[in-house]
């Protein structure tokens, strides 16, 4: 098994950074039934280009093309110590409503790798707008060619699956699977997605993990075969293949793509923005964005979105606590 138990000291001084942030009040906090009515600060946790970008300057672009916020939108990106710096800053603008920020899978893993002063469920949760899932993939020249073939076949010959990273989804979700599902198998883990696909398809793995949208061209070509989706309801573009759930394996964890306000935003400052994350989840621009990153559908507001948060870090840290890839 191939983990990574270093936790950067830098991540942690960026963590600490974050959570030094001195906080901006608003003078209007006192008068929530006039929210909103100032400028709106949003904080990207990482930098221009990436998945958390994306995401953010898609949501931002449709408040200001349909004039769903009154007023001015600036984003700042805050890169650093895996969303550390951004989110521990946001998180140090306690009862602010015109801080925002929107999470990724970082939000669960960067707090239990580095020990931040902030959880994912500490922060006052508007909406999960969508989900970063996996499919499971073989060869495209593979024997293997079903999912009910792959279960078969791990539990009579542990396969070796490959994933970006250690202590991230990729790791956690073929871990969950051979959990449910009775077989052990060997984890290997690559920095970069080209050496792990290189390696699945030089037959140097059985198996491996991805995001549908970074093996589209792949599937597409026959070069690989997927096998079956890790998220509730999978994309347009793999509608042919079964769920993990349909199988009997439903894992219920997914990288979040969501929005939160710092900790103890205003009732009413919460209960503005579900209600205009519903409208911005039916705009055709945030439908376009979803299927281009094949993203899943998945929508939870406030509490449920808490919940959820709270479902997914408890299962990431029993998996990598138990395989000694954190403390």
């Amino acid at each position: 098994m191939h983990l990574n138990n270093t936790i950067g000291k830098a991540v942690w001084a960026c963590a600490l950074v974050g959570a030094m942030a001195i906080p901006t009040l608003s003078p209007g906090l006192a008068k929530a039934d006039s929210y909103p009515s100032e400028r709106l600060n949003w904080t990207i946790a990482f930098g221009p280009g990436g998945g958390n970008d994306i995401m953010s300057r898609t949501i931002i672009s449709i408040l200001e093309k349909y004039k769903l916020y009154p007023g001015e939108i600036v984003a700042q990106n805050r890169p650093g110590g895996s969303g550390a710096v951004g989110w521990g800053f946001v998180h140090n603008q306690k009862g602010n409503p015109y801080h925002i920020t929107s999470t990724s899978g970082s939000y669960i893993t960067t707090p239990l790798k580095a020990k931040t002063p902030w959880s994912p469920t500490t922060f006052t949760p508007v909406a999960l707008l969508a989900a970063d899932d996996l499919v499971l993939l073989v060869n495209g020249k593979s024997k293997i060619t079903s999912f009910d073939q792959f279960i078969k076949e791990a539990k009579a010959n542990p396969p070796a699956i490959g994933g970006m990273g250690a202590v991230n989804v990729d790791f956690i979700v073929p871990t969950l699977l051979a959990e449910k599902a009775g077989y052990k198998f060997e984890y290997v883990s690559f920095n970069k997605q080209g050496e792990l696909t290189t390696a699945l398809l030089s037959d140097a793995l059985d198996a491996m993990v991805a995001n549908p949208g970074e093996v589209a061209g792949l599937l597409e070509s026959g070069d690989l075969r997927a096998l079956a989706f890790s998220g509730k309801k999978a994309p347009e573009s793999l509608k042919d293949i079964p769920t993990f759930g349909d199988k009997g394996y439903e894992l219920g964890i997914s990288m979040p793509r969501g929005v939160v306000l710092p900790p103890e935003a205003p009732k009413e400052a919460q209960e503005w923005w579900i209600a205009t994350m519903k409208k911005v989840v039916e705009k055709p621009e945030w439908a376009a964005y979803v299927k281009k990153h094949e993203l899943t559908e998945t929508v939870l507001w406030g509490e449920d979105f808490r919940k959820f948060l709270a479902h997914s870090q408890e299962q990431f840290a029993r998996v990598l606590k138990a395989k000694g890839a954190i403390k």
